[in-house]
């Protein structure tokens, strides 16, 4: 079956890019996207810090193709680097970055890197971010905190498909630190969004319209003009003129032949003269 080679290779690709993100995991990884090729698989890794990811004269690709090829079963696979534009709306990068930092200096100053990467994300031109920080932070007892700031939808289509978000996890001696990332990116277009324009462009909109509509009427072709309409009482004698049936020819008699007359006078002489006698 064709559904089973679609959900068979779609499963293929996610076991990829979870393995790319263990062994890629705290060195700005962002995510990996899959491409297919003529000349084989071309695999995508974005991230923050290309030289860690490449490694020292490129052993961490090497070792990455030779376990593609003989762990995943790919032919000719090609591995690429693509770097990020701008980190901070990134969801992947934001929430490695938190989780790391709690790994490298421990959850004390959790309140500190959360407002301090808040802070970057609205730098780098996002409309709205929340972070959620959840474990045994700072007490011995499981809380979670919200941080937040901006506009960000919570519910909806736009909630739903547009606004980015990833989850991620950071394991301390004391426990486990989940790390929960949302950024409202300031590409989305939002329905109830109202731009208001000036004045003076409304006005110079509204001549360019309005000189379009004159140059569109004067080359227009000019339509014929239409046959006057013929009176009613005319137009009723021609229908019922052409409806009425034609005259037949009237059938001409023939005139009696000389050679006929002669033989019926014939013929009633003979008659008179077999009476008399």
């Amino acid at each position: 079956m064709i559904e089973r080679q679609f959900v068979a290779q779609r499963l293929k690709e996610f076991r990829v890019q979870e393995y790319i993100e263990q062994e890629l995991g705290r060195s700005g990884y962002s995510h990996t996207q899959i491409k297919r090729t003529p000349l084989g698989e071309k695999v995508i890794v974005y991230t923050s810090r290309p030289g860690l990811v490449v490694g020292k004269k490129g052993e961490n690709i090497q070792r990455l193709t030779q376990v593609l090829k003989r762990r995943f079963k790919m032919e000719n696979p090609q591995i690429e680097i693509g770097e990020i534009q701008n980190p901070f709306l990134d969801v992947h990068y934001v929430a490695d970055r938190i989780a790391s930092t709690f790994e490298r200096f421990g959850s004390k100053r959790f309140k500190a890197i959360g407002y301090r990467t808040l802070q970057n994300i609205m730098d780098a031109g996002a409309m709205g971010a929340e972070i959620v920080i959840a474990g045994k932070v700072p007490s011995a007892r499981a809380k979670s905190w919200r941080f937040k700031v901006g506009y960000l939808k919570k519910s909806g289509d736009i909630s739903e498909s547009k606004i980015s978000r990833e989850t991620l996890a950071s394991n301390l001696k004391s426990g486990t630190i989940g790390v929960k990332v949302s950024i409202m990116t300031p590409d989305i277009l939002l329905p109830d969004r109202l731009v208001i324009k000036p004045a003076a462009q409304v006005v110079q909109e509204m001549q360019q319209h309005e000189a379009a509509a004159e140059k569109a009427a004067e080359n227009k072709p000019k339509r014929a003009r239409a046959k006057p309409k013929k009176d009613e009482a005319e137009s009723k004698e021609e229908q019922s003129g052409e409806n009425k049936p034609a005259a037949k020819p009237k059938r001409q008699r023939k005139k009696k032949s000389d050679s006929t007359e002669k033989k019926k006078d014939e013929m009633k002489e003979e008659h008179g003269e077999n009476q008399k006698a």
